[in-house]
C-alpha cells in the first residue's frame, strides 16, 4: 500500500514533530510541517499534496485560523483531503466542508490509535469522509436533523454513501445507476425530510445529519 503525501500544520513544535515521525514511521511523505495557516496555504499550493493534516486552532490569528485556512484550501485544491484535528470540538467553521468528499475532523487523541488513525487518513485522501463520534455528536446536538423512518432501502443507500462524502457521480458509479437516478433518489430525500431549497439551508448536510444521527443511537 503507497504512502501519501502529506502536509502537517499545527502550531505546537512536540506535537508536530511527534506527527510527524508517526506518519513517516506509517510509510507516508511529509511533504511539509509548518506551524501557522499562512505557512499551510503556501505549502499545499506548493506541494498539492494527497492530504493536508491541519490543526484548527492556530497562528496568526490564534482561533480558528486552520479551519477557515481548510474550508479555502479544499475549495481551491479540491484533489487535496482536509483532516481537521483538535483538543475540543470546534465546529463553526467546519459546517461548509460537512457531507463533502474528501473530509474529516478528529479529535487530536485519535492520533493515538494508530491504525485507526492510519484508515482515517487513507480515507480522506481518497475522497471519503473520516469523523469522531464526538464530532458526531456535536454535530446532532447542534442542529435539527428530520429522521430517515419513511425513506426506502435504496434512499437510504444513497445518503449512506453520500454521508462518507461521495459525490453524486462516484455514487452513481458504485451503485451502476445514472446521475440522473442518483439526483432523483436525493430529491426524493430531500422532500421526505421537508427541506426545500431556499438557498440558505445546505440541504446536503441536514441529510448527513439525519443519517449520522440514526447511525449512532444504540
Amino acid at each position: 500500500m503507497r504512502g501519501l503525501r502529506i502536509v502537517v500544520a499545527d502550531d505546537s513544535v512536540l506535537f508536530r514533530e511527534g506527527l510527524v515521525r508517526l506518519l513517516e514511521d506509517a510509510g507516508h511523505d511529509v511533504v511539509a510541517a509548518v506551524g501557522d495557516a499562512v505557512l499551510l496555504r503556501s505549502a499545499v499550493a506548493e506541494h498539492e499534496p494527497d492530504l493536508a493534516v491541519v490543526d484548527v486552532r492556530m497562528p496568526p490569528g490564534g482561533t480558528d485560523d486552520g479551519a477557515v485556512a481548510a474550508v479555502e484550501l479544499r475549495s481551491a485544491w479540491p484533489g487535496t483531503g482536509m483532516l481537521l484535528l483538535s483538543q475540543h470540538v470546534e465546529l463553526r467553521h467546519c459546517l461548509p466542508l460537512l457531507g463533502r468528499p474528501g473530509f474529516g475532523y478528529l479529535l487530536k487523541e485519535s492520533v493515538l490509535h494508530l491504525d485507526d488513525f492510519d484508515r482515517a487518513l487513507r480515507r480522506v485522501a481518497d475522497g471519503g469522509v473520516a469523523l469522531d463520534p464526538v464530532v458526531v455528536q456535536a454535530l446532532v446536538s447542534g442542529q435539527s436533523a428530520p429522521s430517515v423512518v419513511g425513506l426506502s432501502v435504496r434512499e437510504r443507500e444513497v445518503l449512506a454513501l453520500v454521508a462518507e462524502g461521495l459525490s453524486n457521480a462516484r455514487i452513481a458509479d458504485q451503485l451502476r445507476v445514472s446521475d440522473r437516478t442518483v439526483e432523483a433518489h436525493m430529491r426524493a430525500v430531500f422532500t421526505k425530510f421537508g427541506l426545500p431549497d431556499d438557498g440558505d439551508t445546505n440541504r446536503r448536510v441536514l441529510a448527513v445529519l439525519a443519517f449520522l444521527e440514526a447511525n449512532s443511537r444504540p
